[in-house]
């Protein structure tokens, strides 16, 4: 399963959706959920189950999808950008083509009050990473004027190199920092994917505590398989929820967990371990 293909088909049906109970508000942290994990439950029918659970957001949505979640009452977080993940920011020659697409995304995101739009660095391809970090810090700068007066925030994310993306260049914390801090944008941060560090650097806790300014956006997933984030897998989320929620975060923590189990239970699991 691809994580960047949104791509509707058949569903669990209504009752699936409708086993699901309304839920208090999810505390002090904002929930989503990612569309591409639940690929096969119609857009309605998902937006529908989320918004009783208490989750308030939903990440990667299409533009074809937009209106169904925003019908249930859900803001659209991360929509999706410009850069690809191999193809991304840290190539200058890429530069004017991304510029010019991103004009027209977060017009559209703006359009459609979406709360955040997502780029990528690329892969390395024999680039060396500082070179790369330089390159992305001038790409951002081309397109921050246009988030920044959109109100559209834009998150670089973390992605691992170990085992799902191969040659992606930002793939460590403090590489996406360095980035991050030269840009200094309120509106320019990274998206820490929690499964994907937990890969390439563990010690989830205390770098969320020390880089959490510069940290937009949250993604979760059970580790190791990307599956529920519930006692099978080597991640504890209760903690990890509360240390973001005790940082002061205002963003959004959206859940991006593939379900081995029957998805909407264990996606009402995700939001209860993540209330805090």
């Amino acid at each position: 399963m691809n994580r960047r293909r949104f791509l509707p088909s058949a569903g669990l049906g209504l009752a699936a959706v409708s086993s699901v109970q309304a839920q208090p508000a999810a505390g002090r942290l904002r929930q989503s959920v990612c569309r591409w994990c639940y690929a096969k439950t119609p857009i309605e029918e998902l937006a529908q189950a989320a918004a009783k659970m208490g989750i308030v957001a939903m990440d990667l949505v299409n533009p074809g999808e937009w209106d169904a979640v925003k019908k249930a009452g859900l803001t659209l977080t991360i929509v999706p950008g410009p850069t690809t993940i191999p193809d991304g920011l840290n190539r200058k020659e890429n530069h004017d083509r991304i510029e010019e697409r991103f004009k027209t995304m977060v017009a559209a995101a703006a359009a459609a009050k979406a709360h955040s739009i997502i780029v990528f660095s690329g892969n390395r391809k024999g680039m060396a990473d500082q070179e790369g970090a330089e390159n992305c810090i001038i790409g951002l700068n081309r397109i921050r004027k246009y988030t920044e007066d959109a109100g559209i925030l834009t998150v670089m994310e973390l992605l691992n190199s170990k085992v799902n993306h191969k040659d992606y260049m930002c793939d460590h914390t403090a590489w996406g920092v360095q980035v991050m801090q030269a840009v200094n944008s309120p509106m320019v941060k990274l998206l820490y994917d929690i499964y994907h560090m937990q890969i390439m650097e563990g010690d989830v806790i205390r770098t969320i505590r020390d880089n959490h300014q510069w940290i937009g956006h949250y993604h979760t997933g059970g580790n190791p398989g990307r599956n529920e984030i519930d006692e099978t897998q080597e991640l504890y989320y209760p903690a990890i929820a509360r240390a973001i929620a005790d940082t002061g975060f205002q963003g959004y923590m959206a859940h991006e967990f593939v379900p081995k189990r029957e998805p909407l239970v264990s996606l009402k699991q995700a939001v209860e371990l993540c209330r805090v």
